[in-house]
């Protein structure tokens, strides 16, 4: 599968960091829209499977294929630029600075976003006939998502606001876990595999994805779902971006640019002990008698 090895791993990730540092407004935005309008179709695909067949599993098996075409496209999530742009800024990079990594999250916030709502206008009509009707099993489902993760949580108080924030955090410790395993491979198939996994584990589980919400829960309100955009965005929208930029950026961003990227120093050997590493050869360590 043509695997990367960690350390290379590493300086690709910062490169890839560096490089949507210095896109153009035009491009960051046409590829964060595209991303966002691709996630959302795969949300509603998935949903559509989970509510028709009764099988949540088998939804979430299949939504990584929208997850899959949109990284292998080129196109960005805020929650990979999360995880890369601030390795490039870490790493010293030139002209990577606080305000050019501020100004890549905003403007793939507005294309996502701009992406997904796009999907959920279009969806709403798809499940109404042009809101002619009433929505079918599906639309009601989505409605029903979008009230459950919004005051669902509220009715909780404190406590659902910290469970919220917590799956924002390992949803993007998932989904990140993803772009970066997309990195360990030079084949298509190394890729895909790499991808598919982790965003499997995250949509099974319900976790926040701020980008798929950005979906969900503006189609939710079309479709008759109870909440207002007030609980949508402070009870689900922001606590799961923070919980989106903590999860992917600490769990693992920062993990592999600390062991991976700037390795410490290896501890000394006991005396006595000689390391024995020669071309074509295993490292072994052997007792000097």
């Amino acid at each position: 599968m043509s695997y990367v090895k960690p350390q290379e791993l590493a300086t690709r990730i910062i490169d890839a960091g560096e490089s949507k540092v210095f896109m153009s407004t035009r491009d960051t935005l046409i590829r964060a829209y595209m991303a966002g309008a691709i996630l959302a179709l795969a949300a509603a695909f998935a949903v559509t499977i989970s509510v028709r067949t009764g099988e949540p599993l088998l939804g979430a098996v299949l939504f990584p294929v929208g997850f899959c075409i949109l990284h292998l496209l080129g196109f960005d999530l805020l929650t990979a630029v999360f995880t890369l742009v601030p390795l490039a800024w870490l790493d010293k990079r030139p002209g990577v600075s606080i305000a050019a990594l501020l100004r890549n999250w905003g403007l793939v916030f507005i294309g996502n976003f701009a992406g997904a709502l796009t999907v959920a206008v279009f969806m709403a009509i798809y499940f109404t006939y042009g809101f002619s009707v009433e929505p079918d099993a599906v639309g009601q489902a989505i409605g029903q998502i979008g009230e459950g993760r919004t005051v669902g949580y509220a009715d909780h108080g404190a406590a659902g606001m910290l469970t919220l924030f917590l799956r924002g955090v390992m949803c993007n410790w998932m989904v990140s876990t993803g772009v970066v395993g997309a990195m360990m491979s030079d084949s298509l198939p190394g890729k895909v595999i790499a991808m598919w996994m982790p965003i499997t584990v995250f949509f099974y589980l319900g976790f926040e994805h701020s980008i798929v919400n950005m979906f969900l829960f503006p189609s939710g309100l079309m479709l008759g779902g109870d909440f207002t955009i007030g609980d949508y965005l402070l009870w689900n929208e922001i606590p799961t971006v923070l919980g989106n930029l903590v999860g992917g950026l600490a769990f693992v961003g920062l993990v592999i640019y600390a062991t991976h990227g700037k390795t410490a120093p290896s501890r000394p050997r006991p005396a006595g002990l000689v390391s024995v590493d020669k071309p074509g050869n295993l490292a072994k360590s052997v007792t000097v008698e």
